[in-house]
């Protein structure tokens, strides 16, 4: 066992708190619906980023590079300036909802390059021009652009063209759990010197305020060059930094007059480090040296190509000798790190591999947040203090009272989305499972917790709104969990699976019962994460006198009837009692499949034998029920409902096996309509899924048609077909059209942030790979696939597998031009040797060029691409490659 599996060890007995500091400060606080306190529910326009550095925050912290303790009582982070900015950079700057011509965007260049699970070794990059920072030309020409135009990034400024930036690597190193080591190295890669100054800052999240802390925290100097924070909760911790910086003092609180035109209750303000950098204005900081935040302030001058460092160091003792070992301190915990990612990349030889996919594991541990939102107090506010507008009563999340969120989060994006997703955390926890498994089996049972789902049992979505219904795969990634730490431990976590199941059937309950309107099996979930992939908002159907019976949801339900169904049987293992949870969704799995076949016995189908395809079936009110005919990932769904289960695990279960009799005898139209799953396959595996030989090959034939959704870079959530064939319908006299954009969205719906038609997107790539093995490990050899369409090459279902894993791997690797598909025309990206090594893991992709889109920083579910370099690329490498090459045209090649 290696130091750090050691350390996770002692962290999960309760030996040493090692997870208690960690990168957990958000990248933007400011925009978001917990600070929103406006009447109309503008969350983007109530807080901004101008407003950001005066603005004390009632929910969070941000900085850059930050880290904190697990309850974000005290923060460190850094801020730096170039000497002409009009302000010190203090956090990251993006443009908002409404001002980027595809939503919210971030206009920064920074990466995460590493991070072990407890956080005992992180480091960063973050590049700071050295000109003034395009604030304004960044708002002002995305605000000239449309739907149809590209972003304008930071990158098209110029501003980086000469070179003249700061390279900022940031790192942190724990001697022991409190005894933390932070240091900053900046590089100067211009061709002149350039002076910056550097900030270390540490502040207290504003807690003193609701009356619940007895006595103020405080930061006070000690000594020439340190700082003494105290907390009544915390204790002392000692900050000592080296050089001979100059130690400024305020409080993190609110500039009143500077936001609301108001009078100051207080003196020395939040911005007061910031008007004294940029202006020379002392009049907010405290000259006694004491507050609730602070900074150390350095003024450096870097030679053209050179480099400087800032060291400082907390702990909970002071030592005149607490800097001399600092570099021992990094080395050793890289060290560590370098030993870690050797034992869990260990089958990973290639070399541009393991940096990506370190890369990817690293971004998601940096992707931690600590995450904390009470619904009932923000609606009702805080007492004492200005009382929220009544139109909050009846406005966002006001259904969702008993939400009390108070923990470390998977967050899928800092900056851009710094708050949880359901359906998103679900997916990081694949990849996290093989970093830290107590974390990942968390993550999924804190969703479930009731502080999190609804009494009524659905979880929540996501902080813009928590009633919006995400795909229900938490059994999935549950399951998958389970299987993964299994493998990892040589014992699966009885207890964790346990706990899930019983609130997954909560889950499932609310699903039938809320989304089922009809009782008729079919389901109807809204948007359902695939924002505008059809002719309108799915979510607001009803504004066409209309209900809308969906191919995505039905498919997604069903895949959760096998999911716990799977997870029961893995539980009779230790209890036999739980055959009888496997018969109710073995059960209404195949109600399912029956109701999506012939919708209440009115021979409505969502199956369309013209196009072998599934569709969305609209029903307008006294009109005949028409099929959307949109080829999108919606008819792809399908195919994840499927569970290959060997014979062992129910041979001895009799109430189990009694119930499949059943169905066999006297349900036989109903079973006919599934998968054979009384003819055992490979290894005495039983088949239970939504399709029998004819529709699954059918999709395929579709999925894997360069013509279609098969793309150089994975699958395309919508046909190429529509690219010359867009399909249009008119409701309420107005024409909905879907064309195949493979690029960002040229909608605005949702507010035009989110494209599904067309890109290439890694959580749905990723359940297509996962189910052609489920397929591969019933079907073995004999049921081979033509790859591509067209080809008159066939090929077994784990090769199709691993050649899509390697289309989507190769967004990031170079190609034979060696350049990046990721980072598309940016040269710099490719060839600068500053740049061309950082990957940035984006939300999604181009369809045709695999060009990064969306979010920059999205290691949430684009991390999975570690999940992919681990189960699929780096194994049978030169088989896949000979397999795909073959002439043959009947050639089939086993594993």
């Amino acid at each position: 066992m290696n130091i750090e599996r050691k350390k996770l060890k002692e962290d999960k007995k309760n030996v040493k708190h090692w997870k208690k500091w960690g990168p957990y400060l958000t990248e933007r606080q400011w925009g978001t619906v917990r600070e929103d306190y406006s009447p109309d529910g503008a969350a983007w326009e109530n807080v901004t980023h101008d407003d950001a550095r005066s603005k004390a925050y009632r929910w969070g912290e941000e900085g850059i590079g930050g880290i904190s303790d697990h309850k974000q009582k005290l923060c460190i982070a850094w801020a730096f300036w170039n000497g002409k900015d009009p302000m010190i950079k203090e956090r990251l700057f993006g443009l908002t909802g409404n001002q980027g011509n595809h939503g919210e965007d971030v206009k920064e260049i920074y990466y995460y390059l590493d991070s072990t699970p407890t956080h005992s070794y992180m480091k960063m990059l973050y590049k700071y021009p050295q000109a003034e920072f395009p604030y304004q030309l960044l708002v002002d020409e995305n605000a000239k652009r449309g739907k149809n135009d590209p972003e304008y990034e930071i990158l098209d400024t110029g501003i980086f063209d000469d070179d003249a930036y700061f390279d900022i690597f940031i790192e942190y190193a724990k001697e022991d759990v409190e005894d933390i080591v932070c240091k900053a190295t900046i590089h100067n890669r211009g061709k002149e010197d350039a002076t910056i100054w550097v900030m270390p800052t540490i502040w207290f999240r504003k807690t003193w305020f609701t009356g619940h802390e007895p006595f103020m925290p405080n930061l006070t100097q000690e000594g020439k060059n340190g700082i003494k924070a105290f907390s009544p909760k915390s204790g002392k911790y000692h900050f000592q930094f080296g050089g001979n910086p100059e130690l400024l003092f305020c409080d993190n609180e609110s500039n009143r007059e500077r936001l609301y035109h108001i009078d100051n209750q207080k003196k020395y303000l939040k911005d007061a480090i910031n008007d004294y950098v940029i202006h020379g204005d002392k009049e907010h900081l405290n000259p006694k040296k004491k507050g609730t935040k602070a900074a150390a302030l350095y003024q450096i001058t870097i030679p053209a190509g050179g480099s400087e460092k800032v060291t400082f160091r907390m702990r909970h003792q002071v030592s005149a000798k607490s800097l001399n070992d600092c570099e021992d301190i990094f080395q050793m915990r890289k060290n560590d790190a370098d030993e870690f990612f050797e034992d869990l990349q260990g089958h990973v030889t290639d070399p541009e591999m393991r940096n990506i996919q370190r890369q990817a594991y690293s971004g998601m541990m940096w992707g931690k947040q600590f995450y904390y939102y009470n619904v009932e107090r923000w609606l009702e506010g805080d007492p004492g203090r200005y009382v929220p507008p009544v139109e909050r009563k009846k406005g966002r999340n006001h259904k969702w009272r008993h939400l009390q969120n108070y923990d470390i989060i998977s967050m899928p994006d800092k900056w851009e989305y710094p708050w949880y997703a359901a359906w998103d955390l679900a997916f990081h926890c694949i990849p996290l499972v093989r970093m830290d498994p107590e974390f990942a089996k968390d993550q999924l049972l804190t969703l479930l917790s009731e502080w999190y789902m609804h009494p009524n049992g659905q979880i929540p979505a996501y902080e813009w709104n928590f009633n919006d219904v995400n795909p229900p795969i938490h059994a999935y990634a549950v399951l998958r969990v389970f299987q993964i730490d299994r493998k990892i431990n040589g014992k699966g976590d009885q207890e964790y699976l346990e706990r899930a199941l019983h609130k997954l059937m909560l889950n499932f309950t609310w699903w039938v019962n809320q989304k089922d309107s009809y009782d008729q099996n079919i389901f109807e979930g809204g948007f359902l994460g695939l924002d505008n992939v059809s002719l309108f908002d799915r979510s607001h159907v009803d504004k066409f006198s209309a209900r809308l019976e969906q191919a995505d949801a039905t498919s997604w339900m069903a895949m959760f009837c096998l999911n716990m169904l799977r997870i029961s049987l893995e539980l009779c293992k230790f209890n036999k009692v739980y055959q009888y949870i496997a018969n109710k969704f073995l059960e209404h799995f195949l109600y399912i499949a029956g109701a999506m076949n012939n919708i209440s016995g009115d021979n409505i189908s969502l199956w369309d034998d013209e196009d072998n395809f599934f569709y969305d079936v609209l029903h307008i009110d006294n009109k005949s029920p028409k099929m959307m005919k949109v080829k999108s990932i919606v008819g792809v769904i399908p195919l994840f409902a499927v569970e290959p289960i060997k014979e062992e695990m129910f041979e001895d279960l009799t109430e189990f096996k009694k119930r499949l009799d059943f169905f066999l005898k006297e349900k036989p139209k109903l079973a006919s309509l599934v998968s054979n799953w009384i003819e055992p396959g490979k290894d005495k595996r039983h088949l239970f899924s939504l399709l029998r030989g004819h529709r699954m090959k059918s999709i395929l034939n579709k999925v894997l048609d360069p013509n279609e959704f098969l793309s150089d870079y994975g699958v395309r959530s919508v046909s190429k077909y529509h690219e010359k064939h867009p399909y249009s319908m008119k409701l309420n006299g107005v024409e909905h059209t879907v064309k195949y954009t493979p690029g960002e969205s040229n909608t605005r719906m949702f507010g035009g942030n989110s494209n599904w038609r067309g890109p290439i997107w890694f959580p749905v790539n990723f359940l297509i790979i996962e189910s052609l093995k489920k397929f591969n490990f019933y079907y073995g050899g004999d049921f081979p696939i033509e790859y591509p369409t067209g080809s008159g090459r066939f090929l077994t279902m784990d090769l199709i597998a691993k050649e899509l894993s390697r289309r989507n791997i190769e967004i990031f690797t170079r190609n034979k031009e060696g350049k990046r598909p990721v980072y598309a025309d940016y040269n710099k990206m490719q060839d600068d040797p500053h740049f061309k090594d950082y990957i940035l893991f984006h939300e999604y992709f181009h369809g045709d060029t695999g060009k990064g889109l969306g979010s920059s920083h999205q290691t949430g579910w684009t991390g999975l691409v570690a999940e992919m370099i681990h189960k699929y690329f780096p194994r049978n490498k030169k088989a896949v490659k000979k397999a795909v090459k073959k002439d043959e045209p009947t050639a089939v090649f086993k594993n």
